[in-house]
């Protein structure tokens, strides 16, 4: 920095970090737009710098600075003594290693900025391709495989069931899990110039600093914690020695267990009972609330709850697990029933659970910055994933953000936008589409009924079976329905909600219909296929004004 005087003006350099393009440069003028004290001011992109011509009897030197460093995205670097001027210093640090993390990163390849990316938890690539959506979704396809080679909704199909190798199956998921972690995360960063990635436990020492293994500090403008969540395992009385499962071991298990019992009957512990028991596994789920999948409305849960019955599969609403106790190879679960009574339940097998995340907040020593957690531990953002510390930001599981793969890696790309360019980009999650991927599917998107209530906005609901949809019948598989939601005073679709088999494939439309306002008549007014669970969502449509049962064929 140097500093010259003229009489009563003053000129000084500041040598200015974080900006990434010309338009950065104009940002920076733009915040002395007007400012009392200020003749003249020149802020260069490429030099990295900026001269201000300024009255300091009117301001000063320092205010000039703490108007730069104010703005989330830039910040001034005096006499090069700024903490962190060396190979360990970076534009950017990303904590973790998941979808969020090489969101970050990818983009912040392309505003050239320097990055560190530290991950200590799974393997790079996070929760999703190691022990999330990739291994459980391969694992539910090959128990469909199973299920269909033995069940027939025909009675002239006479299935003769299917020899499963499970071992097999599971060296299967995992050659899948490690071939996609290499060609959708390691080989995708593996050629950009300004990425560092280390493995090892980060901490917080100050606002710029962290603390990596306890021994290697390095720094940086500004930071993204992207360190995901974990099972949450409850505090029972003995269950941590009795050797539980949760989905990072259960998945890795190459000999099939004679049964488990889930514990925990939320999207996570469904789709693994679902799947396992199609694999020949005899499950049991113990869920502590009144029933399965309890963020939905109850209708969604006793739909699931018939077809999950169905298959065999054992459900215990209301049962509270109190303490578990190993005795010679089983495993003793004692449980206050619904009725206030105990009673005990001998599982052979396996235990799993599957009782919801909590966020990996734990171990970043947060409260050497002050970062704000909400009640459950989570960081605290706004929509453009800013926490109350001006130059950290937190995006995915780890936040009180709706808590999927694509959501985290939409908020690693705008956190770096929104951090290195002053975009000022927030998220929007009114229309998010969402699948739950037990059989039938549950997929939704935009509001219930209850959530809906809950904004006094007014609506009404339209419920279609699949009974009354010609691709079900002809299929003879009219398991599940199709709920919308409109708003009665203007028309437009504000929520939906499906069970159905491969359900999911519907939710995009209707996300795409509540984003862009599309009312129910345009939808009822549609053209639709034939003979395709797509023609539900007309149909479900024009069940708002008319009985549909007592329609024809392609009617409207």
């Amino acid at each position: 920095m140097t500093e010259n005087k003229n009489e009563q003006l003053a000129t000084v350099t500041l040598k200015i970090e974080g900006m990434t393009c010309d338009h950065c440069a104009v940002s920076i003028e733009k915040r002395f737009a007007g400012k009392d004290g200020i003749i003249n001011k020149k802020v260069s992109y490429g030099e990295k710098k900026g001269d201000f011509t300024f009255n300091p009897s009117i301001i000063s030197k320092e205010e000039i600075i703490n108007t730069i460093n104010a703005s989330r995205s830039y910040h001034v670097v005096e006499n090069g003594s700024e903490q962190g001027s060396g190979k360990n210093h970076f534009d950017l640090i990303i904590i973790g290693g998941g979808s969020a993390a090489f969101s970050a990163a990818i983009k912040a390849e392309e505003l050239g900025l320097s990055t560190l990316m530290v991950n200590g938890g799974l393997p790079f690539g996070g929760t999703c391709v190691n022990v999330g959506c990739v291994p459980s979704k391969t694992l539910i396809r090959a128990a469909e495989t199973v299920y269909h080679a033995s069940h027939s909704n025909f009675t002239g199909v006479k299935p003769k069931g299917a020899d499963i190798d499970f071992a097999q199956v599971i060296k299967d998921k995992k050659s899948l899990v490690a071939t996609l972690q290499q060609k959708k995360y390691i080989d995708v960063v593996s050629e950009f110039e300004n990425l560092n990635m280390i493995e090892g436990l980060a901490e917080f020492v100050d606002s710029k600093t962290i603390l990596v293994n306890g021994k290697d500090k390095y720094t940086a403008i500004k930071f993204i914690i992207a360190t995901g969540a974990t099972t949450n395992v409850p505090e029972i009385e003995g269950l941590k020695d009795i050797g539980y499962l949760t989905n990072v071991s259960l998945f890795d298990l190459e000999e099939k267990p004679e049964s488990i019992t889930v514990m925990g009957a939320g999207y996570i512990g469904l789709e693994i009972a679902m799947a396992y028991n199609r694999l020949g596994v005899k499950v049991r789920i113990i869920e502590f609330t009144d029933r399965v999948l309890r963020t939905q409305t109850p209708d969604i849960s006793e739909e699931l709850e018939r077809n999950m019955k169905n298959e065999g599969i054992e459900i215990l609403p209301n049962f509270r697990a109190i303490k578990f106790e190993k005795k010679g190879k089983d495993t003793i679960i004692y449980c206050r029933c619904p009725d206030g009574t105990t009673t005990q339940i001998v599982e052979p097998g396996k235990i799993v659970v599957a009782s919801g995340t909590v966020p990996n907040t734990s171990k970043l020593s947060l409260h050497n910055i002050g970062v704000h957690l909400t009640k459950s531990a989570h960081i605290a953002v706004n929509e453009k994933m800013e926490t109350n510390v001006p130059n950290i930001y937190a995006v995915g599981d780890v936040t009180n953000t709706p808590a999927f793969v694509y959501t985290a890696a939409y908020e690693g790309k705008i956190a770096v936008e929104n951090a290195f360019t002053g975009a000022e980009k927030k998220t929007d999650y009114s229309s998010l589409p969402w699948v739950v991927f037990t059989d039938p599917q549950v997929a939704g998107a935009g509001l219930d009924e209850a959530q809906s209530e809950a904004q006094n906005i007014p609506f009404e609901v339209s419920k279609l079976s699949l009974s009354d949809v010609p691709r079900a019948l002809a299929a003879n598989d009219t398991r599940g329905f199709i709920k919308l939601i409109r708003n009665t005073e203007t028309d437009k679709l504000i929520g939906a909600r499906i069970v159905a088999p491969e359900g999911g494939e519907l939710i995009q439309q209707l996300s795409m219909a509540i984003k862009h306002n599309i009312t129910v008549k345009e939808l009822a007014e549609s053209f639709y296929p034939y003979l395709t669970l797509g023609e539900g969502i007309k149909l479900a449509a024009i069940t708002f004004g008319k009985d549909v049962s007592k329609l024809s064929c392609c009617a409207t």
